[in-house]
């Protein structure tokens, strides 16, 4: 192995260190850190003479990881890489974690094909990169505890940064990036394309996950769910972020999920939940059967998200786990639906189904405010039915985008998202991400003109 100093996969995209999942900046546990020493793998390396070197390179991932110890960087070269590989308990620490990934001022290295495209089982300290991950049999990128349900060390600090995950599985339930069981990570300027088929499977699929960001990523053609929350997974933050036909569900915070499966495992002396403390902030939703769902969920949030023409649904409230012989689940509600821009066709989402709630919620718990609703084609019949009184709502009035039908939904000047917010949403629109919160509906400031 070679040292010498490596000017980081972070350089000139992100810069300082996240110190919360609530920091105003999309920043990972590794900004301020650089790898020491590289391992190189290459499509024309061999693992028997291989020694990491780039003029020695390994043929497979796997050879590589077992070189690698903190502060490792393993660089696949450009071209297709066999996946299918699995590797277990590799583990930096918060000084120095280890990188894989391509060298993000070349093309980047393609992973194609196998069971999972790459599999991740109890990593920390890690940073995943620069990656197209295409043709895999099942899920795209999993990562996951291992099956230690109860550990909250098992899988923790993991960065997934700059990857495109696409054509996903085959006609099932496969993702793009599974995590099941994972702490404190964060999932940066990613695109997944294309995962799971007949209705099923997800761009992002956590179960039991908690302490993470998805930040500016970009989720299109998704059968089932864009982005799901579900399994017991609490305090994520999912923002500035692009969904263009995602599914049933582009977001669907909760969902159902087995009883063996929560992480942490069910508590039979509380009440549990599919979700808690989900924030879902200055998203854009274009598309799907429904924007977003509160599935199972409590003391969940969407805010200040743009939403155009939802097939079906804009919000529903439903629940789908229910209390069983030694577990109580509590009742889907007290979560916050406000200054979301809602765009919708009246022939698409019917009169009273704005909102659809289904039996055994608590959707009278669920709190409205401030948000715009426009019926594109019928203005005069842009008024939701809700299942709780809103305070502040802007109803009927064109929100003035700038090319609705070309995906510009940003509002020009004199829109009425511009000035009618009377509660600034919790992060900054798209644009000015790093700036303090305005009082903009939707996800996004003033076009400049």
């Amino acid at each position: 192995m070679r040292l010498k100093v490596w000017p980081g996969v972070m350089a000139g995209v992100l810069v300082g260190v996240a110190t919360s999942a609530r920091s105003d900046d999309p920043l990972t546990f590794a900004a301020q850190h650089s790898p020491i020493c590289f391992v190189h793998v290459s499509p024309r390396g061999d693992d028997d003479t291989a020694d990491g070197s780039e003029d020695r390179p390994y043929a497979t991932l796997a050879a590589a990881a077992r070189k690698a110890l903190p502060g490792t960087a393993i660089r696949l070269a450009p071209g297709d890489h066999p996946g299918g590989a699995t590797l277990a308990n590799l583990a930096g620490t918060p000084d120095a974690p280890i990188w894989i990934g391509s060298d993000p001022e070349e093309a980047r290295a393609i992973i194609r094909g196998g069971g999972s495209g790459l599999h991740l089982i109890r990593p920390r300290f890690v940073v995943i990169h620069d990656l197209e991950i295409t043709g895999a049999d099942g899920n795209g990128l999993n990562v996951d505890d291992g099956g230690d349900y109860d550990s909250a060390q098992a899988a923790h600090h993991v960065a997934f940064e700059r990857l495109f995950i696409h054509d996903i599985g085959r006609d099932g339930n496969q993702d793009g990036l599974k995590l099941s069981g994972l702490r404190d990570f964060q999932v940066v300027d990613c695109v997944i394309d294309r995962c799971g088929g007949a209705h099923s499977g997800s761009g992002i699929d956590m179960v039991g996950c908690h302490a993470g960001l998805i930040a500016r990523c970009t989720l299109r053609d998704i059968s089932g769910t864009g982005v799901q929350c579900k399994g017991g997974t609490s305090d994520i933050d999912i923002r500035w972020c692009r969904f263009n036909n995602a599914g049933l569900r582009a977001l669907n915070i909760g969902g159902s999920t087995g009883l063996d499966y929560f992480r942490p495992p069910l508590d039979p002396r509380a009440v549990n939940w599919e979700a808690r403390n989900v924030r879902a902030q200055r998203n854009v939703i274009e598309g799907s059967q429904s924007a977003i769902a509160f599935v199972g969920a409590s003391e969940c949030v969407a805010s200040g998200n743009t939403i155009i023409r939802p097939e079906k649904w804009v919000l529903r409230i439903l629940q789908e786990t229910r209390t069983g012989p030694g577990f109580e689940f509590g009742l889907c509600g007290d979560n916050r639906f406000e200054h979301n821009l809602v765009w919708f066709e009246r022939r698409a989402v019917r009169s009273g189904a704005e909102v659809n709630v289904g039996p055994g919620t608590r959707a009278e718990s669920t709190a409205f405010s401030g948000n715009l609703w426009f019926a594109g084609d019928d203005p005069t019949r842009s008024a939701p039915s809700l299942p709780s009184r809103e305070q502040g709502a802007v109803i009927g009035l064109d929100p003035l985008l700038s090319h609705p039908d070309a995906g510009d939904f940003r509002p020009r000047a004199g829109s009425p998202a511009l000035s009618a917010s009377t509660r600034p949403v919790g992060v900054g629109p798209i644009g000015r991400e790093s700036e303090a919160a305005d009082a903009t509906i939707g996800a996004f400031a003033a076009v400049d003109e």
